[in-house]
């Protein structure tokens, strides 16, 4: 009898990879989607460091926080910028402003020395890249991690290219074991074909470091593939996409022992978030 036909190409775990223990210390940095996945890895007791410095899109911004962590070299006034009586540090996230700019420093640096003792700490660090284009701040010619919605002219933009992403993360691989991933969220302010070339740079560089790779990215777009697993904005993948990518990511990462420990803690977190109804 002929076997039933397939719908679907069916990802699976990739086998003989290192596994990630129960004690390994792991820190994650990137995109939002690395939220989603380390907020599951919290949730089944893990040791996990999520985003420590904020959310970042691109290869350049993530390699800046990263480098400047190793090198131990704290913000200063010169990281720093004023636009109308608020002061800023584009290198991060949009909520790193203030109208005090002395307290914002010490907000930055007391995070950077957390972040800074935790990278040194790390066993595992999963980067998640979001997208290769990039916003260049034009007074100062640099890479900016968000444009804090300031004034549009001034920043210029353009795609990063491979070269660029291998020459900023090679110096930066030999500390700790690193896992690369694609975040499978598309960008699509330079359309469906802007994206795919964002994407396809990103793989490629990943592929040019030799790095280890997991496949988010696949997961969702040649595995799951419809838009059923999507949220309402139909770029973001549903509760259910991600706990299936989460799925494939404990199936290639943790031992059956390490599982059974980490469902253990899952329940012990959903029992003790429980509300009952009186």
């Amino acid at each position: 009898m002929d076997s039933k036909p397939t719908f679907r190409t069916v990802l699976e775990p990739v086998r003989g990879v290192a596994q990630i223990g129960r004690k390994d210390r792991i820190t994650m940095l990137g995109s939002c989607f690395t939220d989603n996945v380390g907020s599951r890895l919290a949730t089944d007791g893990f040791d996990v460091a999520i985003n420590s410095m904020g959310i970042l899109f691109n290869p350049a911004s993530i390699a800046a926080v990263v480098s400047r962590a190793l090198a131990g070299r704290p913000y200063t006034m010169a990281d720093l910028c004023e636009h109308c009586g608020v002061w800023h540090c584009l290198e991060l996230e949009s909520r790193r402003q203030s109208a005090d700019a002395d307290a914002l420093l010490s907000q930055l640096n007391s995070d950077f020395e957390a972040f800074a003792r935790r990278l040194v700490e790390t066993d595992v660090l999963i980067i998640t890249f979001g997208t290769a284009w990039v916003f260049e701040y034009v007074p100062t010619g640099k890479i900016v991690g968000n444009c804090h919605k300031l004034d549009s002219r001034l920043f210029s933009r353009r795609r990063l290219s491979v070269d660029e992403i291998v020459e900023m993360w090679l110096p930066l691989l030999s500390d700790c074991r690193t896992i690369f991933t694609v975040s499978p969220i598309r960008h699509l302010a330079d359309g469906l074909h802007g994206n795919q070339l964002s994407k396809a740079t990103l793989q490629l560089s990943i592929d040019a470091l030799g790095a280890e790779y997991f496949p988010a990215y696949e997961a969702v777009l040649d595995d799951l593939r419809d838009y059923r697993f999507y949220d309402a904005d139909m770029k973001h993948p549903s509760a259910v996409a991600v706990d299936y990518i989460y799925s494939l990511f404990t199936d290639t990462y943790f031992t059956k022992d390490v599982m059974a420990r980490a469902l253990e803690s899952r329940r012990c977190a959903l029992r003790s978030n429980h509300r009952p109804i009186l």
